[in-house]
């Protein structure tokens, strides 16, 4: 098998219908198999999976486990050469997977593999491409200091900015929203850290990729469209617990050891 692509939803069906198709759109000549797994939606999502795509292996919890629990469960029976970890708030161009795959197989010291992402007004969004986020780095991103000096290279630092929009570049972080990685890489480095339930798992994830001896890469030659943000309800207090809190578990795991 050569592609493994796994889906995680939590209420977004008529989404998740989108981004099927245009994934089954983009892997037409591809060997590959489906997982979508299922967070406890209750907007019919599963019946409209089991009603239009049969194929797709299904997989339900009974509550909602989070991302990262919820990619392992598909990850562990997962038999492709490459794992393709996707949202369900994306459109995949038809040219993306044919061209990351050809990259990867070209590539064989890449554990994985980010891409261009736009918005849904054609906006390229600056998270398709990032850096370690050093524990200055964390508090001037997430206290606002970097919104309000946008030039500075010194508060500005999280977003790879010296890697160019279209560019194919090696680079430290790949985006949860679309990351192609390879299977032996993950049995080397290990999957997500379920203690991350919901952001975070990317950044220590493509983190443990390149301790493990893997590079990432970003590939600026496609885009995938992702309508940031609508697969999760911001600004309510579990937003801000999970997104934070997914900040402070990284920073206690490799920076502030306590």
């Amino acid at each position: 098998m050569k592609l493994s692509i796994i889906i995680v939803n939590y209420n977004v069906r008529d989404l998740l219908q989108q981004a099927i198709d245009s994934l089954l759109d983009a892997c037409k000549t591809i060997e590959y198999e489906f997982f979508v797994v299922d967070n406890a939606s209750d907007d019919k999502s599963v019946e409209m999976l089991q009603s239009n795509y049969p194929e797709i292996k299904l997989i339900c919890n009974n509550n909602n486990v989070g991302f990262s629990k919820a990619n392992n469960q598909a990850i562990k029976q997962a038999t492709g050469e490459y794992i393709l970890v996707v949202n369900p708030d994306t459109i995949t161009s038809k040219d993306t997977l044919t061209k990351t795959i050809d990259f990867m197989d070209k590539h064989p010291e890449a554990g994985g593999l980010g891409l261009r992402m736009i918005n849904g007004q054609g906006e390229f969004l600056k998270e398709s491409k990032r850096q370690i986020p050093g524990i200055s780095t964390v508090l001037f991103h997430f206290t606002g200091i970097s919104k309000l000096l946008p030039s500075s290279k010194f508060f500005n630092s999280y977003y790879a900015h010296h890697i160019g929009e279209f560019e194919i570049s090696e680079v430290d972080i790949l985006a949860g929203a679309f990351m192609l990685l390879r299977k032996k890489a993950l049995a080397k480095a290990g999957l997500f850290d379920e203690d991350f339930f919901m952001y975070g798992e990317d950044i220590d994830l493509s983190y443990r990729l390149k301790l493990s001896g893997f590079k990432n890469y970003y590939y600026g030659n496609t885009y995938i469209i992702h309508f940031k943000g609508q697969s999760t309800k911001k600004y309510n207090w579990r937003y801000i617990k999970n997104f934070y809190g997914a900040i402070l578990i990284f920073a206690r795991k490799y920076f502030l050891k306590f």
